[in-house]
């Protein structure tokens, strides 16, 4: 049993990263549809802290995202197959491209098809952006929250990690604050 979950894990994150083109924000569709969907690893809402959580703690998101769910599964070995099934793709890719693109780079078909790929990905990146929107802005305090992180992290040099803490920091401070008048 435990070795069928790491392999599912494993094979589940291998897909994501070997699949997955333009970043954190880009992998979230397919996140949603093998981790929520197929396998029931966690409900949407929860993906998101996840994701939040993989955001804002140092390293690169997609692992971040795949060890802890891998870890929330099956423990340490769990976070073991989801990084190892994550990064396998890219140091496979990686070391392809590395021996046979180089002849190949500045080849119009291999610059066209960069382009083509780049707008999917941008794509593939508002929808996850309108999906998570609907899911995630359920009030006011979260519209408003949402519109100031927008504008913090798309027009200011403000780092996403800080938008990140503040806007927890308002979430929190919000509560704390509909508790106290509620009592």
């Amino acid at each position: 049993m435990k070795a069928k979950k790491l392999g599912e894990l494993y094979v589940s994150f291998f897909k994501i990263g070997g699949l997955t083109f333009g970043g954190g924000l880009a992998m979230l569709p397919m996140l949603q549809r093998e981790v929520v969907q197929k396998y029931g690893w966690c409900t949407e809402e929860e993906l998101l802290d996840i994701y939040a959580i993989g955001q804002c703690t140092p390293g690169i998101i997609a692992v971040n995202t795949a060890t802890y769910v891998g870890y929330q599964q099956a423990g340490f070995l769990g976070s073991v197959a989801g990084t190892l099934g994550m990064v396998s793709p890219s140091l496979i890719i990686i070391c392809l491209v590395a021996s046979i693109l180089q002849n190949f780079i500045h080849t119009p078909v291999v610059l066209h098809a960069l382009a083509g790929i780049r707008i999917v990905v941008c794509a593939l990146m508002l929808n996850t952006v309108f999906t998570m929107a609907k899911k995630g802005i359920v009030d006011k305090l979260g519209a408003v929250v949402f519109l100031a992180a927008f504008v913090l992290a798309c027009f200011t040099p403000i780092p996403t990690a800080v938008v990140i803490v503040l806007s927890g920091i308002t979430g929190i401070a919000a509560k704390h604050m509909e508790r106290r008048r509620s009592a």
